[in-house]
């Protein structure tokens, strides 16, 4: 089934609490949350406290998408504030299959992100112990960038691989998605779709969310 989750990057954080309530009410499935450093990616976004505060304001999962050199770092933190699903990028760490399963067994979904640049083989040795992978098909770290094409290659390679090994895990992707690039990821084997600027901007947000999902 496909789901839509709203990138709070994309919402106006003077009225935070408003912005997720609208969501919510607009049929949001989950909610998607970049965490970043400065240092693995040029940009600063939130961090526990305001992460903290989303997650008591939430009646939906959260989906935390960790930018940040030492994923492993705060995974106890997350795990208290209740959040759902965990990932971090394959290029930050060292030690990714660890990192994995840290996240599964703190009883969060552990999911592995992948840069633009990054070829699906960097991933294929864990796709029996990951619940998802995030495919960007924007550069991170910034939001409202044009989508990547290329991005739908990994999507179709992971599917294909998913189909022949017999593999639950689901395929994330985050970048660029509107109503015309979601139906492109969805063809290829997509089923969580994150959306920021393209959705906090649409007058009719249920509609969107419908029309995103179908």
């Amino acid at each position: 089934m496909n789901k839509v989750l709203p990138s709070l990057l994309a919402s106006d954080f003077s009225k935070l609490g408003e912005e997720i309530k609208t969501m919510e009410e607009a049929g949001a499935d989950i909610f998607h949350l970049d965490i970043m450093d400065g240092q693995f990616v040029p940009n600063i976004s939130y961090g526990l406290p305001v992460t903290e505060a989303i997650s008591k304001a939430s009646s939906i999962p959260l989906d935390v998408h960790l930018m940040t050199l030492n994923p492993d770092q705060f995974i106890d933190e997350f795990k208290d504030m209740g959040v759902a699903m965990l990932s971090f990028h394959i290029e930050a760490s060292d030690h990714p299959h660890r990192v994995v399963q840290l996240i599964k067994s703190k009883g969060m979904k552990a999911g592995i992100a992948l840069n633009p640049h990054t070829p699906v083989s960097a991933v294929q040795h864990l796709l029996g112990d990951v619940d998802f992978i995030l495919i960007m098909t924007v550069n991170p770290g910034f939001g409202g960038q044009s989508f990547i094409e290329e991005g739908l290659v990994k999507i179709g390679e992971l599917n294909t691989i998913r189909t022949e090994k017999g593999l639950s895990f689901d395929i994330e992707v985050d970048g660029g998605i509107n109503d015309e690039t979601a139906s492109l990821c969805k063809a290829e084997g997509a089923n969580l779709l994150v959306s920021g600027s393209f959705l906090f901007k649409a007058e009719d947000k249920k509609a969107t969310i419908e029309e995103l999902r179908k």
